[in-house]
């Protein structure tokens, strides 16, 4: 999967925004003003995913690819390093995974406004 692939599916999830909140080279995708989703936009492709911590850890075992979030809450967050040694339909459910994490835990509010395309 390359950047632009991965921009693509980031943004057709239902509500997903994209925007550079920390410098220009860091591309981050929200759902209701939450990332779900960081990657950056030089070097080596990686992203960051939010993760349930105990099928975090279980990843980060089984993957070598897969580490600790950088920069982030090492607890909740990996870093996928997108060297194509894990298969793109596994880096999409981890993506979807990821963006419904961060759904849940926005109010009901945000989430009719989501739901209903506002």
């Amino acid at each position: 999967m390359n950047i632009e692939e991965l921009r693509e599916y980031c943004l057709s999830k239902k509500g997903a925004t994209e925007c550079f909140p920390f410098d220009e080279v860091t591309l981050v995708f929200k759902i209701g003003e939450k990332m779900f989703a960081l990657t950056n936009l030089d070097g080596d492709l990686s992203i960051n995913l939010k993760c349930d911590p105990e099928k975090a850890i279980e990843l980060r075992e089984k993957y070598p690819t897969v580490k600790p979030g950088y920069h982030m809450n090492k607890k909740l967050w990996n870093t996928v390093e997108m060297d194509d040694t894990v298969k793109d339909s596994l880096i999409k459910e981890w993506i979807d995974d990821s963006y419904q994490l961060v759904f849940d835990s926005l109010t009901k509010k945000v989430k009719i406004q989501i739901l209903n395309g506002l």
